[in-house]
């Protein structure tokens, strides 16, 4: 299997560089992150009985295929990891009982039609039905998880060597390279609905836990913290207390621009209805440090777009939209973003547009590390060193 490995890693480094990839430095960088994504978890689906054959046939079609055709595969081999983990959530947390659905106790008043008509009884509208589940908290849900999965993510103090590190995001057992390891959770911004971002226009300068996909999709993770003890249906209005990996230095004129730059009022968040699990054991994403000087990312960001159809999986999957991405669809030009009536997607079937990481490597009882990457055209903090120039110019360029 290492060999196979060496093999893997061997071909992303040569096809990171291949002529047929995008001139455009965005579209290139992005490019060359699909492809590598298309490698590792490939590689991942293969299993460990792979044959040298396979390992051939995968880093030949990762050399042919376009990378439409690459990021759909990608989704594929996401999807079926993320499948398989929210079975294993599934045989945590749901209690089986014998179907009762239809059973009616022969003493059990029933409600009559003008009841539930006059309002006189009957569930609230537009209130989800919260599915009773297993008494654990989130430690022994985490626990449970590494014994069928064979790993979870825990929080402790980072071990990188500077005073701002904070909290560090830690494996907790094996996974092996193209694992997804973390989903990125909160709540999801479109390019239309920036201004409601809290803080806007200088979104970031209280808010460390905020990531932007290459479509421009901005997730805001602030607001989960780092779970709860319940399922529930989450609105991503309460903002907990999180000990901030990024230390404020918030003096009397950045609390009045706070002030004057809450978010616009008026749009809530799409009035979910969603009921999402908040024992999520790897819904810790934004809990990665960026690694220090000479050390590699084990890390990369996956971009994962979630099918609403899937009901049974929608608990596990810890984001929520703001508004409704389905109002309007924008399109980038440079660096404007412009109202288009076009529609998103070939399927029809509407997304949520999340993310996660993927294992780069194999990894065994360690700090997660996450390439920042950093804008180059803006000051970044002393601590920040970067892993590749030029995949930061690149990104932002």
């Amino acid at each position: 299997m290492a060999f196979l490995f060496n093999k893997f890693q061997e071909a992303v480094k040569t096809l990171a560089n291949s002529p047929t990839f995008a001139r455009n430095p965005r579209q290139l960088q992005f490019e060359t992150d699909i492809n590598r994504l298309f490698l590792y978890t490939s590689y991942n689906r293969l299993g460990r009985d792979a044959e040298e054959a396979d390992t051939e046939e995968i880093i030949d079609m990762a050399s042919k295929a376009s990378v439409s055709d690459q990021q759909k595969q990608v989704h594929e081999n996401v999807h079926y990891q993320i499948q398989h983990f929210c079975k294993s959530m599934d045989e945590i947390l749901l209690i089986k009982k014998p179907d009762e659905a239809s059973a009616v106790s022969p003493g059990a008043s029933r409600s009559s039609g003008l009841s539930f008509a006059v309002g006189k009884s009957g569930p609230p509208i537009n209130s989800p039905v919260i599915p009773e589940t297993a008494p654990l908290n989130r430690a022994e849900v985490s626990q449970r998880l590494k014994n069928l999965l064979g790993y979870t993510l825990d929080l402790k103090p980072s071990l990188i060597a500077h005073k701002e590190a904070g909290q560090g995001l830690f494996l907790n057992g094996g996974a092996d390279v193209g694992t997804v390891i973390a989903f990125y959770p909160g709540v999801i911004y479109s390019p239309a609905y920036y201004q409601y971002i809290p803080g806007y226009p200088r979104v970031d300068a209280q808010n460390p836990y905020l990531i932007t996909r290459y479509d421009g999709t901005v997730i805001n993770a602030q607001p989960w913290g780092s779970g709860d003890d319940t399922r529930e249906v989450w609105d991503g209005f309460k903002v907990p207390e999180i000990k901030s990996n990024v230390p404020s230095n918030e003096k009397g004129a950045d609390r009045i621009w706070k002030v004057l730059s809450r978010p616009l009022e008026g749009t809530q968040v799409n009035c979910t209805t969603d009921v999402l699990e908040r024992r999520n054991p790897l819904a810790l994403a934004h809990f990665s440090n960026h690694p220090a000087k000479g050390i590699l990312p084990n890390v990369m960001i996956c971009p994962y777009d979630f099918p609403l159809n899937d009901n049974d999986m929608r608990a596990y999957i810890p984001n929520i939209p703001f508004g409704n991405p389905e109002e309007v669809n924008m399109r980038r030009f440079g660096s404007f973003w412009f109202r288009s009536g076009r529609k998103n997607g070939d399927s029809g079937i509407p997304v949520l547009k999340t993310l996660v990481l993927v294992a780069t490597r194999e990894l065994c009882d360690e700090e997660v590390l996450l390439n920042y990457r950093l804008s180059n055209s803006k000051r970044r903090p002393a601590w920040y060193t970067p892993v590749d120039e030029d995949e930061d110019r690149r990104r932002w360029s």
